[in-house]
């Protein structure tokens, strides 16, 4: 008796080094004594199997970190190492091989933080320009920034974000603070800096020029009182 065909999809699995992997059989299997079901890696590598009326097998190099329940054919490997990265398939064997899973399976480490640079450029009285780069040891993402007494602003029209195989970066800003996101599919860093303690402006607030102002009127008035005094 074989099982009937059924279409299966290689399914992408994102795994964190060192951590544990546990693959389903979605597709119903049924063992009797002409069904044997196999766990392979990459195709030809044989991992575990089960036959009819036995405890399911371990083969070398899995035995100790890899396990077969018997009970719904799922697969544990245990502390996944970048070399255990490809493809895994299940199969069963009756006559002809049908496979009733396959993933791909990527180990990906957690992300490093991010370098976040910012450089000013210019800057005047009531403004400043800067430049802030962001950068791993595969990419980098570079815009520039605008920011006055109140708060800072794109200077340029510009996508900030850049991917690689599986990971990316991207760089926002959120009122006067840049942001910068390092990501791949198992983990995630933050890196981010105040852009207008960057800045060197000098912008005098309203309330300190009425205050001056004030002052000066004061000093007149009283100059101009004791001159009235002195002519007496």
């Amino acid at each position: 008796m074989e099982l009937n065909p059924s279409p299966i999809w290689l399914q992408p699995v994102f795994l964190l080094h060192g951590n544990d992997l546990l693959l389903d059989v979605k597709e119903p299997v049924k063992l009797h004594r002409k069904i044997d079901f196999f766990w392979r890696f990459n195709s030809s590598n044989n991992i575990a199997k089960h036959v009819f009326n036995n405890d399911p097998v371990v083969f070398d190099p899995y035995e100790g970190r890899a396990e077969m329940f018997g009970q719904n054919y799922s697969l544990l490997v245990k502390n996944v190492q970048h070399s255990d990265s490809g493809d895994y398939t299940a199969v069963t064997i009756s006559g002809k091989e049908q496979r009733v899973a396959e993933y791909k399976v990527i180990v990906q480490d957690s992300v490093t933080p991010a370098k976040l640079t910012v450089d000013p450029v210019s800057s005047s009285s009531d403004s400043c320009n800067l430049t802030v780069t962001c950068s791993t040891v595969d990419f980098n993402i570079s815009s520039s920034f605008r920011c006055d007494g109140k708060s800072c602003s794109h200077a340029e029209e510009k996508e900030l974000k850049a991917t690689k195989i599986f990971s990316s970066l991207i760089v926002y800003l959120q009122q006067d603070t840049i942001f910068c996101n390092h990501s791949n599919q198992v983990s995630w860093n933050q890196t981010m800096k105040v852009l207008k303690s960057y800045c060197e402006t000098k912008t005098v607030p309203s309330g300190a020029i009425i205050i001056a102002a004030s002052a000066c009127v004061l000093f007149l008035l009283t100059l101009f009182i004791t001159l009235c005094f002195i002519m007496k």
